[in-house]
């Protein structure tokens, strides 16, 4: 290992959601070093994916960037009374219900839960804002949430507009300053991947986190699962400079026999996912990764090494890794390569729906060797 792991122990031992987007309430009763959620289309598992990110970052930001990515947005005025749209934070409470109960993330532990809730700023609080309020950005364009975690709690601005600007942004940091109360606990380190591909510079930055690292022939053997040893070795090329400006930083793969180094994105989809993955898991030691609909390019045939990359990487570098199905054969991978690794913990979890109703049913020992063995039905 590249790095001295922090510490063995999963950051999320079990989970419970309460109040949260589409999930009124949802308990796993254990996740495992990785954990692959299987359910329908629209059960709710990508919204389990952003709960966990929430309870990582544990900051105000994550809240307005999650609701901009899902389109979540609402109609308001600027201050000229332009027409705009500012994240609907409402939508982050169940029911899109913002005077409902509160939203709770977090292992089944009551202490360890985070609650995010509206809250109401103590005289103090406004009387500070008061003397800020000659700047734009804070006139009539805040409201709050209270985060609480463990001892600490923080009143957060969320401005019905995300900052852009320089300007806008050294702002919204002084407002944060002028609300805190408590310092809470650091962030977890936590990377995501969605359904689709990550792009040239996203790629390119996680590849400089790990070059010439052992991180960086595992991202190479990924690979490899697709293209066999064909795959003699990787860089990254390019910069911002006139050469490279329309295409910036991108990927090259040399190939055996290949006189040229060809792109990574002319080799497919799979190709890249693997790669990805790989990148993105060495770039999470000691946090969370999190992946959406896991089998998005990858052949079946390559489900069962995928997930014995997956399992391996994720113990190396005490990553914990919950990723989302709809597929069988990504579950009948999966089931094989965790019960061949019995020493790292992958669960396997199938999430259920009824109207507002949800409930997760493990996957016993016997359920995995019958997933490994047939294709067990998930959609």
């Amino acid at each position: 290992m590249s790095q001295e792991r922090l510490d063995d122990r999963l950051h999320l031992p079990s989970l419970s959601i309460k109040g949260f987007r589409g999930i009124k309430e949802l308990s796993i009763e254990r996740l495992g070093r990785v954990t692959l959620l299987a359910g329908k289309n629209s059960v709710g598992k990508t919204t389990v994916l952003d709960a966990v990110q929430v309870y990582a970052v544990r900051r105000s930001s994550v809240l307005p960037e999650l609701l901009e990515s899902r389109e979540e947005v609402s109609a308001a005025t600027d201050e000229e009374g332009e027409s705009m749209e500012a994240p609907d934070f409402a939508a982050l409470f169940h029911g899109r219900d913002a005077s409902g109960p509160c939203i709770s993330i977090g292992p089944k532990s009551d202490t360890d839960q985070l609650r995010i809730e509206w809250a109401t700023l103590s005289d103090e609080q406004a009387s500070r804002l008061e003397k800020f309020r000659h700047g734009s950005i804070t006139n009539g364009h805040i409201q709050t949430l209270k985060i609480v975690f463990q001892d600490a709690e923080q009143v957060l601005p969320l401005f019905t507009s995300t900052p852009r600007s320089a300007t806008e942004k050294r702002a919204y940091q002084y407002v944060r300053r002028l609300l805190d109360e408590d310092e809470l606990p650091s962030p977890i380190g936590c990377h995501s991947l969605g359904p689709g591909l990550l792009s040239n510079d996203e790629i390119a930055q996680f590849w400089d986190a790990i070059a010439l690292t052992d991180d960086e022939d595992r991202a190479v053997q990924a690979l490899r699962l697709i293209l066999g040893n064909e795959v003699d070795r990787v860089a990254v090329i390019g910069d911002d400079g006139p050469r490279y400006r329309r295409r910036g930083r991108r990927v090259v793969v040399k190939l055996q026999g290949q006189a040229r180094p060809v792109p990574l994105k002319s080799l497919g989809d799979g190709a890249l996912r693997l790669f990805s993955v790989a990148l993105a898991q060495a770039n999470s030691r000691d946090g969370f990764l999190l992946i959406d609909e896991a089998e998005n390019g990858i052949h079946h045939s390559v489900q069962r090494d995928f997930w014995r990359m997956v399992l391996l990487a994720a113990h190396e570098n005490n990553v914990q890794v919950l990723a989302t199905t709809h597929s069988y054969d990504c579950v009948s991978g999966f089931a094989q390569a965790a019960l061949e690794y019995k020493d790292i913990e992958g669960v396997l979890v199938r999430i259920e729906r009824k109207d507002e109703e949800m409930w997760a049913v493990e996957y016993s020992e016997s359920d995995l060797k019958t997933a490994a063995e047939q294709r067990i039905e998930v959609r």
